[in-house]
């Protein structure tokens, strides 16, 4: 499942969508709204709908954080949901041991 955000309404979404479709997202949400809006319906919708053994897949960390504390507290809840994290430009998956060393994440909670 793959979630995609640009900041302003007149940015386009299409590379973003691209790469995440190539990258085998079949569901795709995605905002137009700036990463300092803590209310971003549709990464809500995307966090409400994954379930454990998912994994959430961003073009780029700076589209799902607002900061480095968001993102990891985003990560380390979905890891504690079971919920695997991929960011496709820094190659971060905490789905394997050498992301969940980056982000701190217990073996225990996601399953390889």
């Amino acid at each position: 499942m793959g979630y995609a955000r640009v900041s302003t309404k007149g940015q386009l979404l299409d590379r973003q969508i691209r790469a995440l479709t190539d990258a085998g997202c079949s569901r795709i949400f995605s905002d137009k709204k700036s990463g300092k809006n803590a209310e971003r319906e549709e990464l809500r919708k995307a966090l409400d709908y994954l379930q454990p053994g998912d994994t959430l897949v961003v073009p780029s960390l700076d589209r799902l954080g607002r900061s480095i504390q968001d993102l990891i507290a985003i990560v380390s809840g979905l890891c504690k949901r079971g919920i695997g994290f991929t960011s496709l430009h820094e190659a971060l998956d905490t789905t394997t041991p050498g992301g969940r060393l980056v982000f701190g994440v217990p073996p225990v909670m996601i399953q390889d």
